[in-house]
């Protein structure tokens, strides 16, 4: 078999080839895409304008709702464009691009999340000392460290596929370029990226993931501790949106990239691919806008001025 590594396109089977179906899906994804858009530059516009809000988990939540709207145009524009398209085709560059920006968008995000865990923790846990403790320079280098994990997990895991080998299969059973499909169509040995890609996932994974499990879990605590309902269901009310969040993205992701090979679904991986990648942005901004008193305020002082 002729070795094809300067593949010049892949063709994506994922979704449908219905053509009516096609159209259905377009008009779903293009509101999730719109819904999404607005109300993640509605979120940071709200935290830029309000002095309310400038507070460390505002500020933190204003670049969770960047990074949600890089996430979702990495992959959403272009399933759009090919579900208008008879040939659903990127180039391999494209590809790789979009892979790359997706790794590192997701680990990125899962770190934010993070960050604002371990600032409800202090705001829960340490009160007298929040304003000590999560000063602007700590916000800003949680941030920093957010996005160089995200570029790190991206690098580890994007220089090895430069090497992969790609024969007669170019079709990508997958809406998007996701690095375990892409390395399902390769004929040569993809142990070495297979292991890196694993054991990235739960180094990354559980770095982020421990922080926020031992934050909540200090949190949950001091909650239980207070005697009046009031006193803990305001308490608990300020972290139930993010644990949402929190929930929704690990459970999908970590399962898309952590489950054996051997039970992969097609329709099980798409489905998980839909809610971390295209559905968490859009509902990201709705959680902390529904379960968040202040955010809720600024927005009704923002329209109503308007």
């Amino acid at each position: 078999m002729e070795n094809q590594t300067g593949r010049s396109e892949f063709i994506f089977l994922g979704l449908s080839s219905d053509p009516q179906l096609q159209i259905f899906f377009f008009v779903i994804f293009f509101t999730i895409y719109f819904i999404t858009l607005s109300g993640n530059i509605t979120i940071i516009l709200v935290v830029k304008t309000d002095p309310s809000l400038y507070s460390p988990m505002y500020y933190f939540l204003s670049h969770l709702s960047f990074v949600d709207i890089c996430y979702s145009t990495d992959i959403v524009p272009k399933m759009l464009a090919n579900l208008l398209m008879k040939q659903k085709t990127i180039s391999s560059t494209g590809c790789l691009t979009q892979m790359f920006f997706s790794l590192l968008l997701s680990v990125t995000e899962v770190f934010i999340l993070s960050a604002m865990a371990y600032d409800r923790f202090t705001a829960v846990c340490h009160p007298l000392h929040y304003v000590v403790v999560m000063n602007k320079s700590i916000c800003s280098c949680l941030v920093m460290g957010s996005w160089l994990m995200g570029l790190s997990f991206a690098v580890i895991n994007t220089v090895p596929t430069f090497k992969v080998q790609f024969c007669d299969s170019h079709e990508i059973r997958h809406f998007s370029c996701e690095l375990p499909p892409l390395l399902k169509l390769s004929c040569s040995d993809t142990f070495l990226n297979n292991t890196i890609l694993y054991s990235s996932v739960v180094v990354f994974g559980l770095g982020s993931f421990l922080p926020t499990l031992v934050s909540y879990i200090h949190i949950i605590s001091t909650i239980l501790k207070i005697r009046s309902t009031e006193g803990r269901h305001k308490a608990f009310s300020t972290c139930s949106s993010h644990l949402t969040v929190v929930g929704l993205l690990y459970m999908t992701g970590m399962s898309q990239y952590m489950k054996p090979s051997s039970i992969s679904s097609i329709v099980v991986d798409e489905l998980f691919s839909v809610q971390y990648s295209i559905l968490t942005p859009m509902l990201n901004p709705i959680i902390y806008s529904l379960k968040n008193k202040e955010v809720k305020r600024a927005l009704g002082k923002m329209f109503g001025k308007k």
